[in-house]
């Protein structure tokens, strides 16, 4: 089968898996509640960290079968050199963590905010700790039990749904906790990472991937505001943090900061590449300009003769908008998916 006919195959799957648990004539009304808490809709940021359990919750319900049939198991962008697959750097990325963490068998590790479960059944399977996802989304969670089955995970890595500022765990009950590109969607950085730490035994590491504005960013130039205001819209974010903040709140949630750093700058191979509708490749063939378009253009047509959801197109078209935002801001240097940063909670 060629990759264009897996293409249009798998359109129709994720087409008619859009909106994950919300009923199929519930969509377009959920679409709609989910523009709602952004700038081009008239929210603000305001009423995404008031409401962002509903609109995180939402945005995942929506976007969950579009993520998995372009970006495969593992929802996040990764340090890549070159001469490696898209797919091999997502794996090494991953792998740093587990390595900067000192991950091993026996070990007791939190992932938070897990999505369906890519990366904890990958770091399982290379430092041989167990790994408990945390997320808040049941649709994903559902979807990370079935993989699990799949990759014969189950005794390795497990579940827990639940809202990362509030972990329904005792004091102390991980060795290590990781995040990737996950607690970007937290209202409060501070609160988050205090939860975090809570459940961290004492002389242990926090180590996590964020997604951050950089030094480059002018809060008073116009289109840094626009790049900034269409990631938020494409991403489920509440806003976007600095990295300085970033910092300031590992400090304020009593973490001390062991290491920080844009892995962006060490990247051979730009992060954004991928998303970049004038790069072609036919091993990532669905998120190129005709993969996207071939997507886009099934999936309208799937939505009019009702085999998708009403509201399955809008959700294709600002997921394109937040893809163009972030090639824009990685190509401005002015926002950053890898701020890694290691952080140890005192004995």
């Amino acid at each position: 089968m060629s990759e264009e006919t897996q293409s249009l195959t798998g359109t129709v799957g994720l087409a008619t898996k859009t909106g994950g648990w919300i009923k199929k004539d519930e969509v377009k009304q959920a679409v709609s509640s989910y523009e709602n808490y952004h700038e081009s809709f008239g929210g603000s940021d305001n009423s995404r960290k008031s409401n962002y359990t509903d609109m995180v919750n939402k945005y995942y319900d929506l976007v969950t079968s579009f993520y998995e049939y372009g970006w495969g198991e593992s929802f996040h962008f990764a340090h890549r050199l070159r001469g490696e697959t898209l797919r091999e750097s997502i794996k090494r990325h991953e792998h740093f963590l587990a390595l900067r963490l000192g991950l091993r068998p026996g070990m007791k590790v939190l992932d938070v905010g897990c999505g369906i479960g890519g990366p904890l059944r990958e770091i399982a399977i290379f430092s041989g700790a167990t790994v408990t996802g945390l997320n808040n989304n049941e649709y994903q969670i559902s979807r990370g039990k079935v993989l699990n089955r799949r990759h014969r995970c189950l005794e390795a890595c497990g579940f827990i749904k639940a809202d990362f500022m509030s972990i329904p765990v005792p004091d102390a009950s991980f060795d290590a906790v990781y995040a990737i590109e996950a607690t970007c969607h937290a209202p409060d950085a501070v609160g988050c990472y205090s939860e975090v730490k809570r459940v961290l035994k004492p002389g242990q590491c926090f180590a996590a991937y964020e997604w951050c504005l950089t030094d480059a960013y002018d809060p008073t130039n116009a289109q840094h505001q626009e790049v900034k205001r269409e990631v938020e819209l494409g991403n489920g974010l509440p806003d976007i943090r600095t990295t300085a903040q970033i910092r300031q709140a590992l400090i304020d949630a009593g973490f001390e900061i062991l290491e920080a750093a844009d892995l962006t700058e060490t990247a051979e191979v730009a992060w954004h590449k991928p998303l970049d509708p004038s790069y072609f490749s036919l091993s990532q063939f669905k998120l190129t300009r005709v993969g996207r378009f071939l997507t886009t253009t099934l999936v309208q047509v799937l939505e009019r003769l009702h085999i998708a959801p009403a509201g399955s197109y809008r959700v294709q078209k600002f997921l394109e908008r937040g893809a163009d935002a972030l090639v824009e801001g990685g190509k401005r240097e002015i926002f950053t998916p890898m701020y890694f940063f290691l952080a140890r909670k005192p004995l």
